[in-house]
């Protein structure tokens, strides 16, 4: 089976297309036939070798890759989520060869779930780990409807779904954009919009002098972002942050692989993406050839929507 990963860590040109078997099905697990696989950041540090310390396995191929759609082709005793022959997208945990940018891929059933109507495998995975990360994101604040949640990087894949989501669950939505992207954000739901920057939180604070409820930094500001939260609010990371150690607001780090199992998260996105309240962006296509220029594209930044290497 092709896939695509590298055999030394390195920069985007270490990708190149290896062979690989196919993986053992157990029961509970779903094999699918990858169509399409979307490029994220956390690739590239898959890529570079960020993670080698703590994957068990040590020799090569490595395998990037979060979000993977396609067809089931064979499940397992006691599955019962979906079955051969249905149009599926999935979450992935990688290890080792064990990633999104592979042909033949096999998954638990909790990690897959069927795309979403109209949507075809190229737009729908662009949708679980982004989108579960930023469910996860809200779970984590649990804030009642009504509050006012702030969203940092809202014109990103991350970003983009909090804001969307945090509408979808009453709340009022101040945001980040740059000039270029305001219309995007305003689009996809943000009641208030903020230029993005350094001074961010002094932008929000001057939108709400309280302060935010609850606040989610997609771009990654960490302790430069607290001052806009109110005392006692809460906010949410995406790269390990925790705080500042004042106990002033809580801080989640978030993980997405904590949910990469919540199959009941996973299918609720789908029938929101059904009924609207969440869009699928596609930037651009490549061939799994082209996964070098995929991560170079995705390195010179202002991608707009999911970059996805098709199989």
């Amino acid at each position: 089976m092709r896939a695509v990963g590298v055999t030394e860590f390195g920069g985007p040109r270490a990708l190149a297309v290896v062979d690989v078997p196919d993986e053992p099905l157990g029961p509970g697990q779903v094999r699918l036939r990858v169509r399409a696989t979307a490029v994220s950041p956390t690739d590239t540090h898959l890529r570079e070798g960020a993670y080698a310390s703590r994957d068990p396995v040590k020799t090569p191929p490595w395998v990037p890759g979060m979000d993977a759609a396609g067809e089931v082709v064979e499940v397992g005793d006691g599955v019962d989520r979906v079955a051969v022959g249905d149009a599926v997208m999935a979450i992935v945990v990688p290890t080792g060869a064990h990633g999104g940018y592979r042909e033949d891929l096999v998954l638990p059933q909790g990690s897959v779930a069927r795309v979403p109507a109209g949507a075809d495998a190229v737009a729908a995975c662009t949708l679980p780990m982004n989108a579960l990360t930023a469910r996860l994101a809200l779970d984590h604040m649990a804030l009642p409807p009504g509050s006012v949640v702030a969203v940092t990087g809202a014109a990103g894949a991350f970003g983009g779904y909090v804001v969307q989501l945090a509408k979808a669950d009453g709340h009022t939505v101040v945001a980040d954009a740059s000039e270029a992207d305001e219309q995007l954000v305003r689009d996809l739901g943000a009641d208030v919009v903020v230029r993005r920057g350094d001074d961010v939180a002094q932008r929000i604070r001057a939108e709400f002098p309280d302060g935010v409820d609850g606040l989610a930094d997609g771009s990654v500001q960490d302790a430069a972002v607290l001052p806009a939260v109110r005392d006692g609010g809460k906010v949410t990371t995406v790269r390990g942050y925790r705080g500042d150690g004042s106990g002033r607001v809580e801080v989640f780090p978030t993980r997405v692989r904590d949910y990469a199992e919540n199959g009941a998260a996973l299918d609720r996105l789908r029938e929101q993406v059904e009924s609207g309240a969440l869009t699928l962006r596609v930037a651009r296509t490549f061939a799994p050839e082209e996964a070098p220029e995929a991560h170079e594209a995705l390195a010179r930044g202002g991608v707009r929507g999911r970059l996805v290497i098709t199989f």
